[in-house]
């Protein structure tokens, strides 16, 4: 028997050996995994080629979307994104969104989560189903009511304002000062899904944990930094991760509020804005392309980042980092 033979054989004989049933699970978890794999690649691999294809043509929408119509353009589209003078401000204004936003959207759901969570607390259910029900309102609807909330005229917290001794409150929706900031407003009010997440996590840290703290003396804001904070990061982790994936995405209340023109004086005119006036109203859809590619890449990086330091500062139960 030659060399290479006998390593065959040895290499064949190393290998181990899949039973019949082994296989047949594989088998059945491909056939259940089909539906996700096939509408993953209809509704979302192909779609993001089709928009990177497009990036490099001159595709209007007002032409019938066939390859005929396709005219290569190579980078024109990228450089045009240079010299527009409207995509730099709406990258701004999403930035500033989400630097608020974010933030805002852990800290109020966090507070609400251990207010509800708490055993001091009568009736828990009622307030958590109150603090949920802003969810389950459709967002065209929540926008709607929202805007008639914050009316700088007849909304009922500028009547509060005034009757607290403040005579002029902002006017929010109207100024450019405030229009970001009421629209995170309106992002938290939503805070139902964010709180029943970090509520589970809240749940699931186990009570021997501020036991034993409570014994050694440690206070209320020692147990809530050195051993809640840590044991729910995972969920905090997540939160934030969700909170950043959104704010990039943020678009219908703006639209709702401020138009396509992102009123007042483009305080509203936030990225995905800039992208859907550019494919649905200017039919632009070479451009658009471009957009939502940015779009994409700056949501991935900051998604990326976040992974990278989630390494350093997430905390599992198993004792390792994530």
């Amino acid at each position: 028997m030659s060399s290479v033979t006998r390593t065959n054989v040895v290499s064949a004989q190393s290998r181990p050996r899949i039973s019949a049933h082994a296989r047949r699970q594989r088998s059945w978890g491909l056939i259940f995994l089909l539906p996700w794999l096939i509408g993953f690649v209809a509704f979302q691999l192909l779609p993001i080629v089709f928009t990177v294809f497009l990036s490099f043509t001159d595709y209007a929408a007002t032409s019938e979307f066939k390859f005929g119509n396709f005219n290569f353009v190579g980078f024109e589209n990228y450089q045009h994104l240079l010299s527009d003078s409207v995509a730099l401000p709406a990258m701004g204004v999403t930035l500033k969104f989400a630097l608020i936003g974010i933030p805002l959207g852990l800290i109020v759901p966090l507070s609400v989560a251990l207010l509800v969570n708490s055993r001091h607390l009568i009736a828990p259910n009622v307030f958590r189903t109150l603090f949920y029900l802003p969810t389950v309102i459709p967002i065209v609807a929540g926008t709607i009511i929202f805007n008639g909330v914050l009316n700088a005229q007849s909304g009922w917290l500028n009547l509060t304002l005034r009757s607290l001794g403040i005579a002029e409150p902002p006017r929010w929706f109207t100024d450019p000062v405030w229009a970001g900031f009421a629209l995170n407003l309106l992002a938290i009010w939503a805070l139902g899904n964010a709180m029943v997440i970090l509520l589970a996590g809240l749940q699931s840290v186990a009570t021997e944990l501020y036991e034993a703290a409570t014994v050694d003396g440690a206070g209320p804001a020692t147990r809530f930094f050195y051993i809640t904070v840590p044991m729910i990061s995972p969920v905090i982790f997540y939160n934030v991760t969700i909170g950043v994936i959104l704010a990039f995405q943020f678009f219908v209340p703006a639209l709702l509020i401020g138009g396509t023109n992102g009123n007042p004086q483009g305080a509203l005119m936030f990225f995905p804005m800039h992208f859907y006036r550019e494919s649905f109203v200017y039919s632009h859809m070479g451009y658009a392309s471009v957009l939502a590619v940015i779009i994409f890449v700056v949501t991935m990086i900051a998604t990326g980042l976040l992974f990278y330091f989630g390494q350093r500062l997430v905390y599992y139960a198993s004792g390792d980092m994530s």
